[in-house]
């Protein structure tokens, strides 16, 4: 819009024959400008600089309302339900979590419960497994003991019976060296009898 005003003033002094020449117009025109009112302080253009003016706040206007405000409103709005999307998202994964937490936790109580059962169950049955062994060794202990006291009453009454058979020999062997002469057998079982009976 300046650049019109300017045109305006410069160009009746480029048709105007009566004009200096191009050099001395230009002269002219720096002296008006150095001396006179910035054009756009110039009172007598106030009126298409606001006319300017309005349009372009107008245009403005239109485009903020009908081009920027839409898109920003737009973005925010895309955003906003992004947002609600992206919490409801957050939302769902923490609930899933949390059952999947309570789930292994149930599964983890369950198994330490299972665990404990196996566990005294081996051990009832540890318990169970060794008293069997202990009283079938404590039976297979008696009958080697009762067996080894059988053997010994052998031994002892043949042995016993040895001994009587030794006695016997022995004081018949006496009899002959003392006296000269052999004693008869029931003479000296008899003996031996009644030195077991004293003894």
């Amino acid at each position: 819009m300046f650049v019109t005003s300017a045109y305006a003033q410069t160009a009746p002094a480029a048709t105007d024959p009566h004009a200096a020449p191009a050099g001395e117009a230009h002269t002219e025109t720096g002296a008006a400008h150095g001396g006179g009112v910035f054009p756009p302080f110039d009172s007598t253009h106030f009126s298409s600089q606001l006319l300017w003016l309005v349009i372009t706040f107008g245009l403005f206007y239109l485009l903020m309302k009908k081009v920027i405000v839409p898109r920003v409103g737009g973005i925010l709005e895309h955003r906003h339900d992004r947002i609600a999307q992206d919490l409801d998202e957050a939302a769902r994964l923490k609930a899933e979590a949390d059952a999947a937490v309570e789930t292994y936790e149930k599964e983890l109580a369950a198994a330490r419960s299972k665990g404990h059962k196996i566990a005294e169950t081996a051990r009832e049955a540890a318990k169970t497994k060794a008293a069997a062994d202990r009283t079938a060794i404590e039976a297979e202990l008696a009958d080697k003991l009762s067996a080894a006291e059988n053997r010994i009453g052998e031994i002892k009454a043949k042995a016993f019976a040895e001994v009587s058979q030794i006695a016997e020999d022995t004081a018949s062997a006496i009899v002959d060296q003392l006296i000269g002469a052999k004693a008869s057998g029931d003479d000296i079982k008899a003996a031996v009898a009644a030195a077991k009976t004293e003894a």
